[in-house]
């Protein structure tokens, strides 16, 4: 007999640092499962993460077992690690805080690719050029230059 999904949520936690303290302890307390059962597997399955902002969706079973399903980093969090910044400006349109390349910006779909809802890499580019904005980041370059990452072998 398969299990039943009872309920599904969606949490983003830094990248191996799980713990039971608040807002993790008492979201997945009144789900009935193991929370140290899901601290030591989000962490152990996240420990090279480095505290990088992690989404992970946990499917809950009618047995109060779990799966979890990770996602990749939000688009903001990966341009704040590629400026190493510690955050966006307050006021994006009259304050800019930093400048990505066109390199930064193809790296940054590199990891994303697989979340995007697009394959062409210049509607890519806008989607992050757009987060960017939004953070008071300006984009160096031209956007619908060749990409400048190479493909791998599996997609030649």
């Amino acid at each position: 007999m398969s299990k039943v999904v009872e309920k599904t949520m969606k949490l983003t936690i830094p990248a191996g640092k799980a713990s039971m303290a608040p807002p993790i302890g008492p979201a997945l307390a009144p789900t009935g499962i193991n929370t140290n059962d899901f601290v030591t597997q989000f962490n152990d399955q996240t420990s090279e993460g480095q505290g990088i902002l992690t989404p992970v969706i946990i499917s809950i079973y009618d047995d109060r077992t779990f799966s979890l399903e990770f996602k990749t980093p939000p688009v903001s969090e990966l341009i704040r690690r590629a400026l190493k910044i510690k955050k966006g400006s307050d006021t994006p349109n009259l304050k800019k805080v930093g400048t990505l390349t066109i390199q930064q910006v193809d790296e940054i779909i590199e990891i994303k690719k697989v979340d995007l809802n697009t394959d062409d890499i210049v509607q890519s580019r806008k989607i992050i050029a757009g987060t960017a904005r939004q953070m008071g980041i300006e984009i160096k370059g031209d956007m619908t230059q060749p990409s400048t990452i190479k493909p791998s072998k599996e997609e030649k």
